[in-house]
């Protein structure tokens, strides 16, 4: 024997008989003893090659001993502390040997791993097993140890067998056949009826009982089994186990048989839970029938009295074993499925396959959802394939809505309101993102098949392109839903390009709502001037619609696609009391179906809203520019002959209409070119991009008309700070409600000026009167002016007051003008919204209207007006009641006392008004 050992085992032997150092006889024979015993132990037992070294699963073994030999845990966390200062030894190597040795020891071999037995020289493969078989459950549980009969070949001469000496190295079952009592029933009678126990069926030696109970909803059945009680504790403790999986199988096959059918039995994707478990209980019952037909030999073989190794109540545990850990792990999934249906229940088994660490589980889990997922994937084939929603359980991940109240809707609602996605029901086993292309995939065809009415290509895509989907093949099941979404998305932005026109009809909006088309807006409003003057109860639509035509015809217009041209009609809003033909006319381009679905009537609102405000700002335009040329051809003639009366009211009114002018054509640029041709730009970007689909365009459409209205009408909200205004003043006004009012300003002083340009020309006509009767008295030799025609003169121009009337109206109107612009502007200057500060640029590029400083509670001059600047107490002169009071045709404008202090702005003294 190795020297090492030698000196290990004295070592040992000397730590376990602590005597002392005093030599005596006896004490040495007892060391010598114990010596020789070791030896002996070492020599009959040689060392098995074939035993898995396994430190860790040793130091478990001991741990779950002392846990459960001891109450407290105290014993177990002082090995684990042991445990982990013998792991960080360099020194030792053979770690697992010592664990080994001392688990032995101690005496809980029982907890060993089985290793293969070694087949004796001689033996064929046949007896081998059957010395497998019988030596497999042998006193220390699955360790292999010399045969019973064996005879030792190897260690010294006349060795006895260690179980013929004293080390007492029986069997637990031949102690307690020897000492132990008859049981009643015999485990022979346990083993008869214990194939009927574990399918749930009661015996006489084990029947099982049905309890009820009562839970929140309904009565809930549940099983025991009783076991007799002259049993002994182990067989009790057998019987438990045995217990799990038939009290188990009991309650699925009730749950397989008993569940009902439909929306109340979890749908389709229930049902398939339900026929997965079944399939696994009937492997169940295979499992037990081949443990049936072990039972019956061995209870032959020993009837016959045969002594051989047979069927026991723990082999029957250990044969279990694993059919109990699935009829577990189904019970699990039928308690968290509970009340689930479709992706819900799909994602609730997925867990287990996805997220658990057992591979048993996540081999029993991807088991199961291949038969469970079956439904979902026929679903989804329809879905993708046919774009018809088979799901009448609701488990999908779509769902639809009642096509009655779709159709009311038109094509919007068709492709918006039919089918919904519920993400809830979207099952772990995809992703959001693939779930959405799937949605987006079904929706498209089942819209190219009702909403395009092309349903023979979507026959003929299902035919030749759908195939067969199921689980567990995720890279196929991507690529295929890749090449449907590819070919349905170009299919229908085809359709909506090539058969419906729809970037025609975003054109020919652009054109006619928008103002785009330049000539043609020009000749309407010039054909329709005479006509739009009139009351709006005096306009009839047929008048309207020929005018509209000869606008068509008389401009480029005419070149456009007729069936873009058939779309465009002049129709009148809702007529209010005293509005003109102005307030009324508008233009409509008439969307159908399936084009709604991106110009929805909700936009085709909003375009009608934009068209209303353009044009309005084109009357002023137009009136304006009347206005400008009528009394610039008259100053070559009728206003020079009154020169003296009203050349510097005239003056002074041609700077107003030029700064009018000015506001509108800024304006007009603004929205025309710095939103809509900027807008319509990011539009066409949009919806000419690789791979776009019919959401990108909807929401692309979406985000230009918001683009449109907000910037273009001025949606923001003023936002003003500083000190409170007056109660009359204090409600803040929307900039479109400003421009409404500058624009009403406008109107107001084209009229004005109108009056006073027919005053002018009445005054030229009393003049050219006056000197054709001079002329023709001094042609008869008469006295030309007689002094009648003084008094006469002198008596019209002291009684008439028009002209007194049309100059205050005319500056009231233009510091009206002027106040409202400066208001504006200074709203403008503080926006957030670049654009919308770049228009307050556009407006007075030259700082020639004030701009308040609502930060600083200052005034900013303007670099020219310094006669438009009215300034009180830091902030903008408005024109409001206590300011200005504007008498009514014509009366003279008067100051309230208050603008005319003179105030300190800066350095300078400015006087107000």
């Amino acid at each position: 024997m190795d020297e090492r050992i030698d000196t290990a085992l004295t070592e040992l032997v000397e730590h376990f008989f602590p005597f002392g150092d005093d030599e005596d006889p006896e004490q040495d024979a007892i060391i010598d003893d114990a010596l020789e015993r070791a030896h002996t132990i070492i020599e009959t037992h040689p060392p098995q090659s074939e035993l898995v070294v396994n430190t860790n699963h040793v130091g478990d073994q001991i741990k779950a001993r002392l846990l459960k030999d001891h109450p407290t845990p105290e014993q177990a966390l002082r090995f684990s502390a042991l445990f982990n200062r013998l792991q960080s030894q360099p020194v030792l190597n053979r770690k697992w040997a010592i664990l080994k040795l001392m688990d032995t020891l101690a005496g809980s071999g029982g907890a060993v791993e089985p290793e293969p037995p070694v087949q004796p020289d001689g033996m064929d493969v046949e007896e081998a097993g059957e010395e497998v078989f019988r030596k497999a459950f042998s006193y220390q549980g699955l360790h292999r140890l010399p045969g019973r009969d064996a005879v030792q070949t190897e260690g010294p001469e006349n060795v006895e067998d260690p179980r013929d000496t004293g080390l007492g190295l029986r069997t637990k079952a031949e102690i307690l056949a020897e000492h132990g009592l008859p049981m009643e029933p015999s485990e022979q009678q346990l083993l008869s009826a214990l194939p009927f126990t574990l399918l749930g069926v009661s015996s006489t030696a084990l029947p099982v009982v049905q309890q009820s109970r009562t839970s929140d909803t309904a009565a809930v059945s549940k099983y025991a089994l009783q076991i007799p009680p002259t049993l002994p504790l182990p067989l009790v403790s057998l019987l438990h186990s045995l217990a799990e999986p038939a009290l188990l199988y009991k309650t699925l096959d009730e749950f397989v048989r008993n569940s009902p059918d439909g929306e109340a039995g979890g749908g389709l994707v229930g049902q398939s839970l339900r026929s997965a478990i079944g399939i696994e209980l009937r492997g169940y019952v295979n499992l037990i029938g081949g443990l049936e037909s072990e039972i019956r030999r061995a209870v032959a073989a020993t009837e016959a009295g045969q002594k051989v190794a047979g069927v026991t109540l723990k082999r029957c545990v250990v044969w279990t074993r694993e059919a109990v850990m699935g009829l577990r792990l189904m019970s699990l999934i039928v308690d968290k499925t509970q009340g689930q249906r479709g992706g819900q229940l799909v994602s609730t088994i997925h867990s287990f396959a996805s997220s658990h660490g057992d591979p048993f589980v996540h081999a029993f889990a991807e088991r199961l959802l291949i038969h469970i997922t079956r439904p979902f994937y026929d679903m989804l084939r329809h879905w993708i394939y046919e774009g018809e929603l088979t799901d009448p359980y609701n488990e999908f991940f779509v769902s639809d809505h009642p096509s009655e109240e779709v159709a009311k809707g038109g094509a919007s609602s068709v492709w918006q309101d039919k089918y919904k996605f519920a993400q809830e029901q979207v099952p772990t086993i995809i992703t959001e993102s693939f779930a959405n292309r799937v949605f987006l995939i079904g929706k498209s065809l089942n819209f190219i098949r009702h909403g395009c009415s092309d349903s023979d290509w979507v026959e003929g895509y299902s035919k030749t392109t759908s195939k067969e989907l199921r689980y567990g093949d995720t890279a196929k099941l991507e690529m295929n839903i890749d090449e449907a979404y590819n070919t349905t998305m170009a299919r229908l932005i085809d359709l909506m390009n090539t058969k419906f026109k729809l970037f025609d009809h975003l054109v020919a909006l652009k054109k006619f709502l928008l103002l785009g088309q330049g000539d043609f807006i020009a000749l309407l409003m010039e054909s329709l001037a005479a006509n739009l003057d009139r009351p709006a109860n005096t306009l009839y639509r047929h008048n309207l619609t020929a005018q509209l035509e000869h606008a068509i015809r008389g401009s480029n217009a005419q070149f456009d696609d007729a069936e873009v041209l058939r779309r465009l009609d002049a129709r009148m809003l809702e007529l209010s009391h005293g509005e003109v033909g102005w307030d009324v006319f508008t233009l409509e381009y008439k969307i159908d179906a399936p084009v709604d679905v991106v110009v929805t009537p909700h936009g085709s609102k909003q375009y009608l809203k934009v068209f209303n405000f353009l044009w309005r700002i084109k009357r002023v335009e137009y009136a304006l520019g009347s206005c400008w040329r009528r009394f610039m051809t008259g100053a070559r003639g009728v206003l020079r002959a009154v020169d003296d009366l009203v050349g510097n009211d005239w003056k002074l009114t041609r700077c107003v209409i030029a700064e009018m002018v000015h506001f509108v054509n800024q304006l007009q640029y603004y929205i025309l070119f710095e939103v809509i041709e900027s807008s319509w730009d990011q539009l066409q970007a949009a919806i000419t991009k690789p791979g776009v689909t019919l959401d990108d365009l909807i929401d692309a459409h979406a985000k230009y008309l918001q683009h449109i209205t907000r910037k273009g009408l001025l949606g923001s909200h003023v936002a003003r700070t500083g000190r409170k205004r007056a109660a009359d003043d204090a409600a803040d006004e929307t900039f479109l409600s400003q421009l409404h009012e500058i624009l009403k300003t406008m109107l107001l002083y084209r009229e004005t000026v109108d009056g006073l340009y027919g005053h002018s020309v009445a005054e030229f006509t009393r003049r050219q009167e006056r000197g054709a009767r001079v002329e023709a008295r001094t042609a008869h030799g008469d006295w030309g002016v007689r002094e009648t025609d003084d008094d006469a003169t002198t008596s019209f121009e002291a009684t008439d007051q028009t002209l007194p009337n049309l100059r205050a109206r005319l500056q009231s109107l233009a510091s009206d003008f002027s106040g409202r612009v400066v208001v504006l502007l200074s709203d403008l200057a503080y926006q957030p919204d670049t654009d919308l500060r770049l228009l307050g640029v556009l407006l007075s590029f030259n700082e020639y209207y004030p701009v308040v400083n609502k930060r600083r509670g200052g005034h900013r001059r303007g670099g020219g007006g310094a006669a438009k600047e009215r300034a009180v107490s830091g902030d903008v002169t408005r024109m409001a009641a206590g300011e200005v009071t504007r008498m009514a045709a014509g009366e003279v404008t008067r100051m309230s006392a208050v603008e005319q202090t003179v105030l300190p702005v800066g350095d300078e003294t400015v006087q107000a008004a």
